[in-house]
């Protein structure tokens, strides 16, 4: 069967039943424009050797933005040909001026290595001496001297700018004299945290060329995100004109929503979306040889649904080789051969992690199936438009696990398809964010008197730098004065370096399993619980609180842990406030001090509550800002405190999980917290407030979509299956109580009221 049969097929299967949602995408054809005057002819006669007549109209768009000075981020599909977006200035420069360089920031290695092989070959055709190398962890000592010398296109990370090349700028001059453009491709993942460092990592660079005389323009790409030019304009603090219109072309394409049938109603569980993913490839994409990537969410899960796939080719008597798996942790020759196989067609079956997800060659694939949600609208399209990505047609099945995210998408079709993605918040004026790279910012250059950072005035902050003994103030100039390496000290994926380390001692010789910030580490790695780490089961069984270090070791047990914790939230800022309904909404700064009291030890599926024990550690205070939904006291008072309390317990949960959807943010970026007579409000009080000290911006957004949030909310309760309550929905019954689902549609009406 041709693969718009085996659509067919699939659609009136057994498997019909679990169908939430079926959308055919028309396709599209190119829209062209010519090659932008005075573009060197060089450089349009090899494009032109290569295929490429002509530009789509979106490449031509973005070139002529650059070519008139201005910075630009372009926003098209995946497979659109951003690359030539900044590949053709870049080359086009350097042709006319061959002093000019630029350099090209990706968010992995991966990412970085892909790109400079394509770059190679322009470069090659092109028959010019165009210097082009990857600065990063990998760059043998001996060619990090001829790039720093002579490299025209410096082609790496942030982590790698951050501490491997803007601290040694002096040795990097030819660079920041004559740097024309900066790439930073793949704009949507630097969100959050991350993009809050990005920012400042960006003030960093700018102040560098301007010590070397040279001011160069940014070229961004993305994937589809809601605010691309205000988040570039945010990480750049500039103008940023924005080419969100794509001209290239597209086939049609089938995205569908599969949700496993339900085992337990009770407690909302599921057949598992991996046995559902083998059972859906064996039966219809594995006998009909369609080219397919599967997208697992862990590393064990990649692992399993390759042995399943494994499995399933040999019983169709085909080669083994012809599938492969892909993930962090092989060998980037491995890596490379993979992408190869899967770009020439004989690998005709990929199971990998989201690295594949960004904008790595990898051809045109038939089908993209996604066992679990992604956790954003963005990386889901990423991850579906990995296949199509030439004008055949294309599947993109989506299988929802037990997990409460995926059990909200895949009810809510409608929210996928007709929203916009997520928004990409930052907040580099995040005061520990940026206090870390003044320091780094001082240490590279000395400051002068009134000198801003970014758009900051940053006196007061180097006061009391020199007030704890890091910079000298002398003359009119700030000098770093410390004997410490700041940029060593300071991680881009987490706003405080007070993190601990988790070491496991399971073999011989120990390893660095991961880290835990310090907010998370009394309920994720107190003594006897169960750490996850990639689906693996770590039991710890000692940790050093002073050293930040806790040592576990590897177990097989069918139970994980769960803390208790007392968590108590002063506000101490209240930054605004609505009266909507029958509650009143706020946001503000607040005071966040969290106590682990005990654990309880709960079996895998069912859920049940097996042991207990009690956690010994100091209680952990930070300041960040929190959204707070008050109900009016008169409106409850009909309600016993137990079933408000598991009222407000369900709506947190369920706001929560809305909440991670509507933002793009991690769940974990987010914690509820419950009062049923707040010493702030002398009300029952509902906060979500953010996990990072300071916040990123998560809570005035919230703030702002404070009915949707609600109506939301209502849609989630509502449409889940369950009886009395499950995780899909208002949270477990073991930690909300029994009847929570009746309760938190109570609280919703007390809300709803005028």
């Amino acid at each position: 069967m041709n693969l718009a049969q085996v659509v067919d097929s699939f659609l009136t299967s057994e498997f019909a039943g679990g169908i939430t949602a079926h959308r055919r995408l028309p396709a599209q054809e190119a829209v062209y424009a010519p090659f932008p005057e005075g573009t060197d002819p060089r450089l349009v006669s090899v494009l032109r050797d290569r295929g490429i007549q002509a530009l789509y109209s979106h490449q031509a768009e973005a070139l002529a933005h650059v070519q008139a000075g201005r910075n630009v981020v372009v926003v098209t599909p995946t497979a659109s040909g951003k690359t030539l977006c900044y590949n053709v200035p870049v080359l086009d420069a350097i042709l006319k001026q061959p002093e000019s360089r630029a350099l090209y920031l990706f968010p992995t290695k991966a990412l970085s290595q892909d790109q400079i092989a394509e770059l190679h070959g322009l470069v090659e055709a092109l028959d010019v001496d165009i210097k082009t190398y990857t600065y990063d962890g990998d760059t043998p000592g001996n060619i990090r001297r001829v790039v720093r010398s002579a490299g025209h296109i410096v082609v790496t990370n942030p982590d790698m700018l951050h501490a491997g090349i803007l601290p040694h700028h002096s040795k990097w001059v030819k660079l920041f004299e004559n740097l024309r453009y900066v790439v930073v491709d793949e704009l949507h993942t630097y969100r959050g945290v991350f993009g809050s460092h990005l920012g400042n990592l960006l003030r960093r660079l700018k102040r560098i060329c301007r010590h070397y005389g040279s001011d160069p323009r940014f070229i961004c790409c993305s994937a589809t995100i809601a605010n691309p030019q205000e988040l570039a304009g945010r990480l750049l603090e500039e103008e940023v004109e924005m080419v969100d219109r794509s001209g290239a072309p597209s086939g049609t394409r089938d995205v569908v929503f599969y949700n496993p049938p339900v085992i337990n109603r009770q407690l909302g569980i599921r057949r598992s979306a991996l046995l559902e993913a083998r059972r859906i490839a064996e039966r219809f994409l594995v006998p009909n040889d369609v080219q397919t990537i599967i997208f697992g969410r862990s590393r064990l899960s990649v692992e399993v649904l390759l042995t399943y796939m494994k499995e399933a080719t040999a019983r169709c008597k085909r080669p083994e080789w012809g599938v492969q798996g892909y993930r962090g942790g092989y060998l980037p020759n491995e890596r490379r051969a993979i992408e190869r196989g899967i770009r020439e067609g004989r690998i005709r079956t990929v199971v990998s992690t989201n690295a594949l997800e960004l904008g790595i060659d990898i051809g045109g694939l038939e089908a993209s199936v996604l066992v679990g949600y992604p956790g954003t609208i963005a990386s889901s399209w990423q991850q579906m438009g990995r296949a199509g990505r030439r004008q055949g047609q294309s599947l993109s099945l989506f299988i929802a696990s037990s997990d409460p995210l995926d059990q909200y998408i895949v009810a809510h079709p409608d929210y996928f398809f007709e929203r916009s993605p997520e928004s990409g918040l930052v907040n580099p004026d995040n005061l520990l964010v940026m206090m870390d790279h003044l320091k780094c910012a001082a240490f590279e250059l000395p400051f002068r008197d009134g000198e801003s950072f970014g758009t900051v005035a940053v006196g007061e902050m180097l006061e009391y730098l020199a007030e704890e003994r890091v910079l000298h103030h002398a003359s009119d100039r700030w000098y770093w004065m410390s004997d410490a390496f700041p940029a060593e000290t300071v991680g881009l994926r987490a706003a405080a370096r007070e993190n601990f380390v988790i070491i496991d001692v399971t073999e011989p010789q120990p390893r660095v399993l991961g880290e835990v910030d310090r907010f998370s580490a009394p309920m994720l790695i107190h003594e006897e619980a169960i750490y996850l780490h990639g689906s693996g089961q770590y039991q710890v069984e000692k940790l050093d609180y002073e050293s930040k270090k806790a040592y576990v070791r590897h177990v097989e047990v069918d139970y994980y842990t769960d803390a208790s914790l007392a968590v108590n939230l002063a506000v101490l800022d209240e930054f605004e406030r609505s009266v909507e309904g029958g509650a009143t909404r706020s946001h503000g700064e607040v005071n966040v001090t969290v106590l682990a009291t005990m654990f309880k030890k709960i079996k895998f599926d069912t859920h049940e509550n097996i042991g207990s024990g009690p956690i010994h550690l100091p209680e952990e205070s930070t300041h960040t800002t929190s959204y707070w939904l008050t109900l009016r006291p008169e409106a409850t008072r009909d309600m016993t405190k137990d079933a408000l309390q598991s009222g407000l317990l369900g709506l947190a949960n369920a706001l929560g999980i809305v909440a991670t959807v509507a933002l793009m943010c991690d769940r974990r970026d987010l914690r509820t917290a419950v009062e049923v007579s707040s010493p702030h409000t002398d009300a029952p009080t509902i906060f979500l407030y953010e996990a990072y000290p300071g916040g990123v911006g998560f809570s005035q957004k919230l703030y702002r979509m404070h009915e949707t949030l609600l109506q939301e909310a209502i849609r989630l309760i509502a449409n889940c299956d369950c009886e009395q309550g499950c995780p899909s929905c208002v949270g477990p019954l073991l930690q909300v109580g029994t009847g929570a689902k009746a309760a938190t549609r109570r609280v919703l009406d007390v809300l709803s009221r005028p």
